[in-house]
C-alpha cells in the first residue's frame, strides 16, 4: 500500500536480475526463515522485512508479473490486484507459500498456542485514482479486479467431476508427518510433503483449476470515496478477497479477506494540496508588476466557481492571500480548509517603446525618494567585499 519508499525486490531478496526462478525460491526460503516472527518475538523490523520478502517473491515468481516489473518497476504493478502482505499475519503467508517451507514452524490452520484456528482468505489490494474535483464532493467509482476462488466445477477438492480425491499414505489423511529428531531424542510435526497438508492426494484432477482448488474470477465493484480523501488512503471493503486456501478449507467455507482499494488522486493543473495541511489547497497565481505596485481586484478560478482577490498596493513577490472555506472538506468532520494563494510577480521581457520611455520616466521619480537608502545599501556592499579581498 502504498506510498513509502519501495525498495527493489531483487535487492530485497539479494538476488540479481538474471537470477532463475529456483534460484529466486530459495532466497525467498532463506530469507523468510530468517525474519520469521518465531525467531524474532517481538522485532517489529523482522516482521517488516518477512512481509518485504513475501511481497517481492509473489511478483519474481511470476513470470508474467516479474516481466512487467523488470520493464517498468513498482509503477508498473500499480492497479493491479495483489495481496495485501502488510495486513497479513505470517501465518497466513506460510499457508499460502507452504510448499516452499515444507512444514516449518507447523501448520494446517493451528495458531501458535495449539489451537485450532477459524479459517481466513487472503486480503487483496488494488487501486483506484481519482481526480480533486472527486476529492471535493465524494464520488462512486467502479473498481475491477481478479481473485482465486472456489472452482465452480470440482467445488473446491481439484478433482475432476466423477472423481474424489484419496486419503494421502504417506500422512494418513492427517496432512502431518512426524520427524524425529537426532538420536531420537525428540520429535516434531511438519507439514507432509506429498500431499503439502491437505490430507488428500487427487489422482484424477479438474480440467478448469489443474488440482488447484481455485479459479480465477473477475470481478467489479463500485466503491464509494468519501469527500476529503487522501492520495495513499485505502478503503477497505469487508470479504472481497480470497477464500480461505484448499489445504484449510477446500469447499471455501471460513472467513473472506478483505479488498484494500488504494486511492490515487491525480495532479491538478492549479492547486495542488497543503502537504502540511492536506485540507487546505494552494495555488500560485501570477501578479504583473504593476498589479502588484498598484494594487487590484482580480478574479481567481476555484476548484467549484470562482471568487474576486483583492491584491493590495505594494505587495511583494511570494506573498500568500488565504481565501477561508475554499479548500477540501476534511474526512472526518466535513469542514472546509482554505485556499491559498501565492503571488508571483512576473516582469516582462519585452518592453515596447512607449512603456519603455514611461518606465525610464518612473526611475528618474524613483532615484530622488529611494536613492539615500540605495546608497547606503551599495556603501554596506562595497564595504564587505573589500573585507573579504583584504590580504592576510
Amino acid at each position: 500500500m502504498p506510498t513509502t519508499h519501495e525498495r527493489d525486490y531483487y535487492e530485497v531478496l539479494g538476488v540479481e536480475r538474471s537470477a532463475s526462478g529456483d534460484e529466486i525460491k530459495r532466497a525467498y526460503r532463506r530469507m523468510a526463515m530468517k525474519y520469521h516472527p518465531d525467531r524474532n518475538p517481538g522485532d517489529k523490523k523482522a516482521e517488516e522485512n518477512f512481509k518485504e520478502a513475501a511481497a517481492a517473491y509473489e511478483v519474481l515468481s511470476d513470470p508474467e508479473k516479474r516481466k512487467i516489473y523488470d520493464q517498468y518497476g513498482h509503477a508498473g504493478l500499480r492497479g493491479r490486484p495483489a495481496h495485501d502482505f502488510s495486513s497479513m499475519n505470517t501465518e497466513d503467508i506460510f499457508s499460502m507459500f507452504n510448499d516452499i517451507f515444507g512444514g516449518a514452524f507447523g501448520g494446517g490452520g493451528r495458531g501458535r498456542s495449539g489451537r485450532q484456528r477459524v479459517a481466513r482468505g487472503y486480503d487483496l489490494e488494488t487501486q483506484v485514482e481519482i481526480t480533486l474535483d472527486d476529492v471535493l464532493h465524494g464520488v462512486e467509482t467502479d473498481v475491477e479486479f481478479n481473485r482465486l476462488d472456489v472452482c465452480k466445477t470440482c467445488g473446491g477438492t481439484g478433482a475432476k467431476p466423477g472423481s474424489h480425491p484419496v486419503t494421502c499414505e504417506q500422512c494418513g489423511g492427517m496432512g502431518q508427518v512426524t520427524q524425529i529428531g537426532l538420536g531420537g531424542m525428540f520429535r516434531m510435526q511438519t507439514t507432509c510433503p506429498v500431499c503439502r497438508g491437505r490430507g488428500k492426494i487427487i489422482r484424477d484432477k479438474c480440467e478448469d483449476c489443474k488440482g488447484r482448488g481455485r479459479s480465477s474470477v473477475h470481478r467489479k465493484l463500485q466503491v464509494k470515496i468519501p469527500a476529503g480523501i487522501r492520495d495513499g488512503q485505502a478503503i477497505r471493503i469487508n470479504g472481497e478477497g480470497e477464500p480461505p486456501p484448499p489445504e484449510v478449507a477446500p469447499d471455501g467455507k471460513g472467513v473472506r479477506g478483505d479488498l484494500h482499494v488504494v486511492v490515487r488522486v491525480k495532479e491538478h493543473d492549479l492547486f495542488e494540496r497543503d502537504p502540511q495541511s492536506p485540507d487546505n489547497l494552494v495555488m500560485v497565481m501570477p501578479v504583473s508588476f504593476t498589479q502588484a505596485a498598484l494594487g487590484a481586484e482580480v478574479e481567481i478560478p476555484l476548484l467549484e466557481g470562482k471568487a474576486s482577490v483583492v491584491i493590495p498596493r505594494g505587495v511583494q513577490h511570494g506573498k500568500l492571500l488565504r481565501l477561508a472555506g475554499a479548500g477540501l472538506p476534511n474526512l472526518r468532520t466535513g469542514k472546509k480548509g482554505d485556499l491559498i494563494v501565492a503571488l508571483k510577480v512576473e516582469i516582462p521581457t519585452k518592453l515596447t517603446d512607449r512603456q519603455e520611455e514611461l518606465l525610464r520616466e518612473f526611475t528618474e521619480t524613483e532615484d530622488s525618494s529611494v536613492l539615500p537608502e540605495k546608497h547606503g545599501f551599495l556603501k554596506k556592499l562595497k564595504d564587505l567585499l573589500g573585507k573579504a579581498q583584504k590580504p592576510v
